[in-house]
């Protein structure tokens, strides 16, 4: 059971959104099924879906910590000794300052899907290979209809492994802190993620990206020439979540979230731009839909963009990566070493 208690700038938040922003490793499912069976309380007593959380509230979770932070459902032995192929080196961004990580200052460890940018004690920042589900959520994949192995490992069954191996994490202590995601990519979207390795560091990661803190950079191939060499682009988002898809709207509409992308054109060539694109909200498939929605889908997106287009120029992967991560916060607390730092790695294009 874990204890949250209500901040002030959480207010008339329902408690739905409250909790899912205090655990995104976790299943929507199992939150669904908690509420059915009256695992969430709120000053002791239990709540619905919709219930608005007030400064002060104390919620209570009756959900295993397995689930919060998205551990696997079943135990998966991983081979840390295939090689495989880096998705990109990381490099030295000039325009930061001299605060950026470079291939200089860390050497890159590479086990089966993802290669180490950055590790620490509270920390690991890890470039993620396409192809690969960030978190187990079987429930989810069958009522989309989507055909995944489910005993396959997924991002942070890998990082467990890998944490396991090294001493730092033993599944089998349940009182231990199982190290968990604090964000979450699209399973072909490639690139930087942050794992918090303790309960502290997940919590101040996660409050500092919801306040926009934390920045999180792409870099992406579309189709067709961009009509401004920069901008800010704003509409709203419908999700779907029986199609597994969203839709962009101009106006808002019931059931949507307004979204904020921008970006700046890198270059163009081809009839094709590639752009740097940063996330002011972080909706799902934001970045596809949106470009998409705008006239210039991703090149390789099968989803939203133009599969006949993706079949002539012969690319099978959506080109799409998070190549860049800076950390924008001032916490005076045990993270503090990390503000003004930035980690970039190149896109494999």
């Amino acid at each position: 059971m874990r204890t949250v208690i209500v901040d002030a700038e959480s207010k008339n938040k329902k408690i739905w959104y409250f909790i899912k922003e205090h655990f995104r490793s976790m299943p929507e499912s199992a939150l669904h099924k908690a509420f059915r069976k009256k695992d969430i309380k709120v000053n002791g007593k239990r709540v619905q879906k919709d219930y608005v959380v007030s400064p002060g509230d104390v919620v209570d979770i009756y959900i295993p910590d397995n689930i919060l932070y998205g551990m696997p459902l079943n135990p998966v032995n991983i081979n840390t000794n295939n090689d495989t192929k880096e998705s990109g080196n990381i490099n030295i961004d000039n325009n930061i300052n001299s605060n950026t990580v470079s291939n200089a200052d860390i050497s890159l460890s590479k086990t089966a899907g993802f290669s180490i940018v950055y590790e620490d004690k509270n920390i690991l920042i890890v470039n993620k290979q396409q192809g690969i589900a960030v978190h187990p959520d079987a429930e989810k994949a069958e009522s989309q209809n989507i055909n995944i192995n489910i005993n396959e490992p997924t991002l942070i069954d890998l990082v467990r492994n890998y944490l396991e191996s090294k001493g730092e994490y033993n599944p089998s202590n349940t009182a231990t802190f199982p190290p968990s995601l604090c964000h979450r990519l699209d399973r072909n979207t490639g690139g930087l993620v942050i794992i918090a390795k303790n309960q502290r560091s997940h919590e101040i990661i996660l409050d500092n990206i919801k306040h926009r803190k934390i920045r999180k950079f792409y870099q992406c191939l579309v189709i067709g020439r961009m009509e401004k060499s920069s901008g800010e682009l704003r509409a709203f988002l419908e999700k779907d979540s029986k199609q597994g898809r969203v839709y962009i709207h101009n106006v808002r509409k019931p059931r949507t979230l307004e979204i904020i992308t921008r970006y700046k054109v890198l270059s163009y060539e081809n009839d094709i731009s590639k752009l740097e694109v940063e996330l002011v909200t972080g909706r799902t498939h934001q970045i596809r839909a949106h470009l998409a929605f705008i006239g210039h889908p991703i090149v390789g997106d099968s989803k939203y963009g133009i599969n006949t287009l993706n079949r002539k120029l012969g690319v099978k992967k959506q080109a799409l990566w998070a190549y860049k991560i800076i950390f924008d916060f001032k916490d005076k607390g045990m993270l503090d070493y990390l503000k003004g730092k930035a980690f970039v790695v190149d896109p494999p294009w």
